[in-house]
């Protein structure tokens, strides 16, 4: 991690990301595939070692992928990754590409999000309908969701205040279960 990432992460109160733990397999190359306890790397005297997964999406797949290989009890018969990947897009198009209207309502706000793309409008969806059915009542806060054309509107209600701060990507995060979410989808389980 790079000294200005560690600090944001510092200041913010975020948790650190989790590395694998060295250990050796059968051709006597670290594959760092020893638990689930995930560490950070160590640095040998031959310099620093790499820790970027190089895109963030890459990234949660390969974490995700070095949890599957080191569980031994991994069904590979049910592992979807493919289904993993399209979550991520989805996330990629909802975050990036969708466009968001917010409107103030009693006791939260309503966000308009659309986008003239078919397939951002249907990761839209997607994501708006999963949120909403999983983290319903989540800090005690009421979400609805409404199809409409090329999108959804999506309404929060309950602390106006945060709610409008964190706008409708923010409320996206709320819950902290992405994380839960991605290796269930890799698992060919449906969490939603």
């Amino acid at each position: 991690m790079k000294p200005t990432h560690l600090l944001l992460v510092v200041a913010l109160g975020l948790p650190l990301p989790a590395f694998p733990q060295s250990t050796s397999t059968h051709d006597g190359m670290d594959h760092g595939l020893a638990d689930h306890t995930m560490t950070a790397p160590t640095h040998s005297s031959a310099g620093p070692a790499a820790t970027e997964g190089g895109q963030a999406a890459f990234a949660a797949i390969q974490e995700i992928v070095l949890l599957l290989m080191s569980d031994p009890t991994t069904d590979w018969h049910r592992v979807d990754v493919p289904a993993l990947r399209q979550h991520l897009v989805d996330m990629d198009n909802v975050t990036l590409r969708a466009d968001i209207r917010p409107e103030n309502v009693d006791g939260g706000a309503r966000f308009l999000v659309t986008a003239l793309e078919e397939n951002v409008a249907a990761s839209i969806k997607r994501m708006a309908f999963a949120h909403a059915a999983t983290m319903n009542g989540t800090e005690g806060w009421q979400f609805t969701v409404r199809e409409v054309e090329n999108g959804v509107t999506f309404t929060a209600i309950g602390d106006a205040l945060r709610i409008r701060a964190l706008g409708f990507v923010g409320l996206m995060t709320v819950g902290a279960h992405h994380q839960r979410h991605h290796f269930a989808l890799a698992h060919g389980e449906m969490p939603h």
